[in-house]
């Protein structure tokens, strides 16, 4: 297991050992703020932890291609649901679920005020109950994305080539700025992968980094992560750690009880920016509710 913990505030930031490779920059970086350089150069020294550059690429080509459409997304749609989450089989699984964890969700609904239904919802919107929490390296993600502030290592995959001038300046804008973002979350799921035990190479993620159950980001997973048994493991990977972080996320952004149906929705409505997202955790939970 790589031990990548935080060094402590006042210690000097110690010096890297000498390396080669496309990693080097972010490593230097890293150990900068606080990291074990030996840690970190085991672990970006592995075969299988490569640079992808088209990771932000891939980003950056569809938002370039939103930009020159001047479109805008609509968010999933105002008043819309996904009904693929309401066909039978999955509401058998979800209410299998809510049986299984009846301790969990029932904590969560008396610390936090969220339903066990809402919970259940969200979770079967989010990674259909664990199933599908994303088959990409968080890790590789995130590292990648923020190495790739260096707008060099990605302009050559854009597409189209002969910008006007100030979208190729927005562009390299919009890429440093994700790469920053990206930074933040790379350390945040170092130090949760610390935390809860993991090796940071074997947490799969989203095309973005998002991880476990609920999907949290790894800085939401360290800002709202909460474990049940108290042992300060959160294990996002657990459904009970997950429903309770999820919980927390919510309460946090102002879920309580007695809410109407519209506030309901407005506080779902932060945890994933899409309208028809929202409406359909809470059409599951109504159809939850019905049992």
């Amino acid at each position: 297991m790589l031990i990548l913990s935080p060094a402590p505030a006042t210690a000097e930031p110690p010096a890297v050992p000498p390396r080669d490779g496309a990693w080097d920059p972010l490593v230097r970086r890293l150990a900068a703020d606080g990291f074990e350089p030996v840690a970190l150069a085991a672990l970006f020294s592995r075969s299988d932890v490569r640079f992808d550059p088209q990771i932000m690429a891939r980003k950056m080509n569809a938002m370039l291609e939103l930009k020159l459409s001047q479109s805008k997304v609509q968010g999933g749609g105002g008043g819309g649901i996904y009904l693929r989450y309401l066909n039978p089989f999955l509401l058998l699984r979800a209410r299998g679920f809510l049986g299984d964890n009846r301790r969990a969700l029932a904590e969560a609904r008396r610390r936090f005020g969220v339903p066990p239904e809402v919970l259940t919802a969200l979770l079967l919107v989010e990674t259909k109950l664990g199933s599908n929490m994303g088959d990409k390296s968080a890790l590789i993600t995130l590292a990648s994305m923020a190495l790739a502030g260096d707008y060099s290592l990605v302009g050559p995959l854009i597409e189209p080539r002969d910008l006007p001038p100030n979208i190729a300046m927005w562009l390299r804008w919009r890429t440093a700025q994700k790469a920053a973002w990206a930074y933040v979350e790379l350390k945040a799921l170092l130090v949760y992968a610390y935390r809860a035990g993991f090796d940071p190479t074997t947490i799969p993620g989203s095309v973005y980094g998002a991880i476990g159950m609920c999907q949290f980001m790894p800085s939401n997973a360290l800002r709202y992560g909460v474990d049940l048994n108290g042992d300060g493991r959160v294990d996002l990977f657990n459904p009970t750690d997950a429903a309770l972080s999820a919980a927390s996320f919510l309460a946090a952004h102002g879920w309580r009880e007695g809410l109407s149906r519209e506030q309901q929705l407005a506080v779902l409505y932060r945890y994933n920016h899409s309208r028809a997202y929202s409406r359909t955790i809470m059409a599951v939970a109504d159809r939850l509710s019905e049992d």
